[in-house]
């Protein structure tokens, strides 16, 4: 099975909603763990993510 790549973008500023990081939306745990993440707990992730960022992209237009 192939591993999921990871959404990092190198921005990595946990300054978002909850210490979601800006640039990816993961936590600073959430970025630990994720090589060692199962593909049905990936793919959740992967869903909680592009709902994170619209959230985290919402308040930046707001601002």
């Amino acid at each position: 099975m192939k591993k999921q790549k990871s959404p990092c973008i190198d921005v990595c500023d946990f300054s978002g909603p909850k210490g979601w990081c800006t640039g990816c939306g993961r936590t600073r745990e959430e970025c630990q763990k994720w090589k060692t993440m199962k593909p049905y707990a990936l793919n959740n992730m992967h869903k909680a993510l592009r709902k994170r960022m619209s959230q985290i992209n919402l308040m930046a237009s707001k601002k």
